[in-house]
């Protein structure tokens, strides 16, 4: 089996259990009142793993390839060092960063930076207009979210939030 579809099957994996959270067991702690809501906390993952499931089993059963068209080059995990792995760890690293610092540092900060680190390591140079798309995505980002729809995301770092 080749190697697009042996990752296809562990998303699949992974999206199935994250189904299942979202279908059984993210409901159970709701409020009464929400209950009656159209739309719940678990919609949007509901929405997501059907979605995820039915992507991963597209690329599972090779139906994303055309008959038509010619055999693309397949990834060869053996020559993996050819590859820009440098660049894929470093993005891992900083998601990894990018979900510790959130907290302490506050969104807009930290999603400035990853989103200035990540374009720089994928290559970006031009930091005069990389600076100010990284800085209305993440402010439009955090409109979207606190005041649209009323979910609480501070924006500033800890130190400057609640008095200390």
């Amino acid at each position: 089996m080749a190697l697009d579809r042996w990752i296809a099957l562990v998303i699949l994996m992974i999206c199935l259990a994250y189904g299942y959270a979202a279908f059984f067991t993210m409901d159970a702690g709701l409020a009464p009142f929400m209950k009656r809501n159209p739309i719940w906390p678990s919609t949007f993952p509901k929405i997501l793993s059907v979605l995820a499931v039915l992507t991963a089993l597209t690329v599972l059963l090779g139906l994303e390839k055309g008959a038509a068209e010619p055999k693309p080059m397949e990834i060869n995990y053996r020559r993996l060092t050819e590859y820009k792995l440098g660049q894929a760890l470093m993005l891992l690293a900083l998601m990894v960063a990018y979900a510790l610092l959130l907290r302490p540092f506050g969104f807009l900060l930290s999603t400035l930076a990853f989103l200035t680190i990540g374009s720089l390591i994928l290559g970006e140079r031009r930091l005069h207009i990389l600076l100010p798309v990284a800085a209305i995505a993440a402010g439009l980002v955090w409109y979207l979210v606190q005041v649209v729809l009323g979910i609480f995301l501070s924006p500033w770092p800890a130190f400057m939030a609640n008095g200390g």
